[in-house]
């Protein structure tokens, strides 16, 4: 059996500097997809399941407390919250496809 020895430095270098320009890489994405994520949420979502999102995931509100506050029933918000998520990842992947389309152009 022969034994891989993790001291060589040599190969910790280059996984520094890989590290560091996916980081740059990386950050850019990150950006671009929050840009993207606020902008679905103001145009690609009801009013609704716009206030529901940032009670449940902004302000951490569980599906009950959200229901109560609204006046309506947890089912309700859950549904609502589902139909929700679903619509942001369609449109998140349909601009994702556009992006790489026309990053290869």
């Amino acid at each position: 059996m022969r034994t891989i020895s993790y001291d060589n430095t040599f190969g910790m270098a280059d996984l520094a500097v890989y590290a560091r320009l996916m980081a740059d890489d990386n950050q850019e994405q990150m950006g671009r997809l929050k840009r993207n994520l606020t902008q679905a949420l103001r145009q690609d979502i009801t009013q609704r399941q716009r206030e529901y999102m940032i009670l449940y995931y902004g302000r951490s509100m569980s599906m009950a407390a959200i229901a109560k506050q609204c006046g309506v029933n947890k089912s309700t918000v859950s549904r609502t919250l589902k139909r929700g998520r679903h619509r942001l990842f369609r449109c998140l992947r349909y601009g994702a496809a556009n992006l790489l389309q026309q990053a290869e152009s």
